[in-house]
């Protein structure tokens, strides 16, 4: 069933819809707990066997990952051509990838910092849930031109 045949206009998303998706953008916000306090940090990433993998320096968003509990990790895009937008998260711990195996593997993968300085740490988000929707979005809610809207009409 399609965003435009659902009564309310949600459209609840497969796992392996949300995969796609995810495949389809490099970068999405990681939440983390830190000190009982949310975190929220922009990464890039690649999908690497049914997970999301990151690169990060030592420092909060590390500290936040490897602290015990479960992160989220979020990413989501709007096509305006058809005026649909989607939103997919993956849930679970992260885990610093330590045998020699792994991080070599994980070298390989198309992911670079976008910032200077190391950023030796390869991580991995362990999904216990991915879930997803996507949905139309109402024209009354576009009254003004939006950030993407301006990027399109080069306006700066």
């Amino acid at each position: 069933m399609t965003a435009t045949q659902m009564p309310d206009g949600i459209e609840n998303l497969s796992t392996s819809e949300c995969w796609e998706l995810f495949r389809s953008t490099d970068v999405g916000r990681l939440a983390v707990v830190v000190e009982g306090h949310p975190e929220l940090f922009p990464i890039n990433y690649v999908v690497d066997h049914g997970s999301i993998v990151f690169r990060t320096a030592r420092g909060t968003k590390l500290d936040g990952a490897l602290g015990g509990s479960n992160v989220a990790f979020e990413t989501d895009g709007y096509h305006p051509a058809s005026n649909v937008a989607w939103s997919v998260v993956v849930k679970g711990p992260a885990e610093r990838l330590a045998s020699i195996e792994d991080v070599l593997a994980s070298s390989l993968l198309p992911l670079f910092p976008w910032q200077a300085g190391e950023k030796n740490n390869f991580m991995r988000i362990v999904p216990d849930q991915v879930t997803g929707r996507r949905f139309r979005v109402q024209a009354s809610s576009r009254r003004s031109l939006g950030l993407s809207d301006a990027r399109r009409l080069n306006v700066e």
